[in-house]
């Protein structure tokens, strides 16, 4: 589960030499994607899959960064003042946020060009599961990491000929682990408990 790690920074962002790699890693890519238009950053939690960095810039508008080592960006996301993401037309792709979605059945996952990760966010019903379907090769390693809010979740990993690679784990456990077969690996979250759980999870093949 991801945990609080830092405190406000104040920066413009022509000097970041005080904030960390994964943030300038996000504020680069929201350079990219939008120029140069300052702000600050909220706040960074950590997983050992991954890291989020939470923006907001010169406009006023937040975001949820993801952050692979490396440090390489997988996901970086606009939110609206509800915490829903939101597409403001310039070229970010939009996504849930956890407790917006209930989810269920299968879900195809697929990596934005020139990453290597996705983070995914939602609801689970009581007794549901949601599967992840995750193409990817032999030899490579695989991260997930799930993060639940409001109760517990289980996951487990499938290889592509149904087998496990992983068997039923906690969801405040993650998993990095090198794949032994090629083609479509299946992540699926589980709500075995009596009430919703909202959650985060994410993704990445190196």
């Amino acid at each position: 589960m991801l945990k609080k790690m830092l405190p406000l920074l104040l920066f413009p962002v022509s000097a970041l030499a005080d904030i960390s790699d994964e943030a300038n890693a996000c504020i680069d890519e929201l350079i990219s994607r939008h120029g140069n238009v300052g702000g600050e950053v909220l706040g960074q939690e950590y997983s050992e899959a991954a890291i989020m960095v939470r923006l907001r810039d010169g406009n006023g508008v937040e975001y949820e960064c993801i952050v692979w080592s490396g440090p390489e960006v997988a996901e970086l996301r606009p939110l609206n003042g509800e915490g829903k993401a939101a597409n403001n037309g310039g070229g970010v792709s939009a996504g849930a946020s956890a407790a917006s979605q209930t989810v269920s059945g299968e879900q195809r996952v697929k990596f934005d060009a020139g990453t290597s990760g996705t983070a995914m966010s939602g609801t689970l019903q009581p007794g549901t599961s949601v599967r992840y379907i995750l193409g990817a090769n032999d030899g490579k390693f695989l991260n997930v990491d799930v993060g639940s809010y409001g109760g517990a979740l289980d996951y487990k990993i499938f290889n592509p000929d149904g087998s496990l690679l992983l068997d039923l784990t906690s969801s405040d456990t993650p998993y990095r682990g090198q794949l032994w077969q090629s083609g479509d690996h299946v992540v699926e979250v589980v709500n075995a408990g009596a009430q919703p759980v909202s959650f985060d999870v994410g993704m990445g093949i190196e």
